[in-house]
C-alpha cells in the first residue's frame, strides 16, 4: 500500500506510528471538506434542507460498512457522549461489569453514575476473567473496549459470541473506537448488543463524528419508564420525541458526518480485507521484533491474537528522542505506545526499533 502514502501528507515527513491517537486527515477528504463548505457558503438554508437526507445517507453508509440497519444507527459526536446518554437512560440498580484500566470515558463514566460495579482484569486470561467475574458477580450489563487503549490486548470476537448465548439476558456495550476499520465486522452477526464508535482514529473520518449501533429491540430495552411518559403527555411532532431524538439532540454537523462518510467510502474502496490483511501482517512483524528486543509486556506476548497496538518498555527520554526524530508515539501508562494503520510499513517499524 505504498502508493497510498502520497494521500497523506503527514507521512512525508515523519514516521507516524499514532493512529491509536488520531488518524490522518488526507488530501482526497480535505478536497471533499471544501466542496461541502463551499456548497453550504452558496446555498445557505437551502443546504441545510437536504439535512435528513444526507444524514440518512451517512447512516447507510455506517450500516454497509458494519452490519446494522439505517433505522438502528444513531449518530453522535462522539463515543463519550452517546454512551453517557446512554447510561443516563439505565436502572442504576444494575451491575454492570467492566474491565480494569480500560478507557477512562467507560470506566469514570460508569463509575461516576453511582452503578454498583464489578471488574474482571484485561490480562493474558481476559475471556476467563470474564466468564469467572460474571459468574461471581452476576452483573446486568457488561460495558468495554474491544481493543484496550493502553497495550492494544484484543478480546476474541467469538468468545463474546458463546458469551452471549450463555447469557442472553447480560447487555453487551462495546467501544469499537480503536477497532472500527482495522478488520471486516459484522455487527448483526455478533455477540455485541450496543457497539459506539468515534470515528476519528482508525476510520479517518476526522473530529466530532461517531456512532452507536443496536441490535433489534435494545433502545426499546434502555429507554426509561420518565422518558416514555413525558413523551405521551406532550404533543410534540415525532422528531423530538422519538427514539431517534434521545440519542440525536439537536443539529447535527452535516460537514463531520458526511466526512465519516466519505472516508468510510474510501476505506470501502481500498477494502477492508485487504486493509486488514495489511494491518496483521504489520503486527505480526512488530510483535516478533519487539519480543527479541525484550520490549512487550508478558501479558500481550501470550495472547496469540493481537491488534496492531503495542505498549513498549521505554521511558519518556526515548518518547522525547523518538519525536526530534520525526517518530511519532504516544506517552501511555508506563510505557510508549506505537499503532499501525494500512498507510504503515516494515520500514517504518524498522525505523523505530533502531532508534529506542
Amino acid at each position: 500500500m505504498k502508493n497510498l502514502k502520497k494521500e497523506f501528507p503527514v507521512l512525508s515527513q515523519n514516521t507516524y506510528l499514532n493512529t491509536a491517537s488520531s488518524g490522518l486527515l488526507y488530501d482526497s477528504l480535505l478536497d471533499y471538506r471544501q466542496e461541502h463548505d463551499f456548497d453550504f457558503l452558496i446555498e445557505g438554508s437551502m443546504f441545510r434542507d437536504q439535512q435528513e437526507k444526507q444524514l440518512n445517507a451517512v447512516r447507510e453508509s455506517i450500516g454497509t460498512f458494519l452490519g446494522c440497519k439505517l433505522e438502528n444507527t444513531i449518530l453522535t459526536p462522539n463515543f463519550s457522549l452517546g454512551f453517557n446518554t446512554i447510561l443516563n437512560g439505565l436502572d442504576k440498580n444494575q451491575k454492570i461489569l467492566l474491565l480494569d484500566e480500560d478507557y477512562p470515558s467507560i470506566n469514570f463514566s460508569t463509575i461516576s453514575k453511582g452503578f454498583e460495579i464489578c471488574f474482571a482484569s484485561a490480562n493474558s486470561s481476559l475471556e476467563e476473567n470474564i466468564e469467572n467475574a460474571i459468574s461471581k458477580h452476576n452483573p446486568n450489563i457488561f460495558a468495554f473496549s474491544l481493543v484496550q487503549y493502553l497495550n492494544g490486548i484484543t478480546i476474541n470476537l467469538e468468545f463474546l459470541k458463546q458469551l452471549k448465548l450463555k447469557n442472553p439476558d447480560l447487555l453487551i456495550i462495546a467501544d469499537g473506537t480503536q477497532f472500527c476499520g482495522t478488520r471486516v465486522f459484522d455487527f448483526n452477526s455478533s455477540g455485541i448488543d450496543i457497539l459506539g464508535c468515534s470515528g476519528y482514529k482508525w476510520l479517518l473520518g476526522g473530529y466530532g463524528n461517531g456512532f452507536f449501533l443496536f441490535k433489534e429491540g435494545i433502545l426499546e430495552k434502555i429507554t426509561p419508564d420518565t422518558y416514555n411518559k413525558a413523551v405521551s403527555s406532550t404533543n410534540y411532532d415525532s422528531s423530538y420525541t422519538n427514539l431517534r431524538a434521545r440519542y440525536e439532540c439537536g443539529h447535527l454537523d452535516t460537514f463531520n458526518f458526511r466526512s465519516l462518510q466519505f472516508s468510510l467510502e474510501f476505506l470501502s474502496k481500498i477494502g477492508l480485507p485487504r486493509i486488514e490483511e495489511n494491518i496483521q501482517e504489520l503486527a505480526n512483524y512488530a510483535k516478533t521484533k519487539l519480543i527479541a528486543s525484550n520490549l512487550l509486556e508478558t501479558d500481550v506476548i501470550e495472547r496469540s491474537n493481537h491488534s496492531s497496538i503495542f505498549n513498549i518498555k521505554a521511558t519518556k527520554e526515548t518518547y522525547n528522542s523518538l519525536k526530534e526524530k520525526n517518530i511519532i508515539t504516544s506517552l501511555r501508562g508506563n510505557g510508549i505506545r506505537i499503532s499501525l494503520h494500512f498507510y504503515n510499513t516494515i520500514d517504518d517499524i524498522d525505523k523505530l526499533l533502531a532508534n529506542i
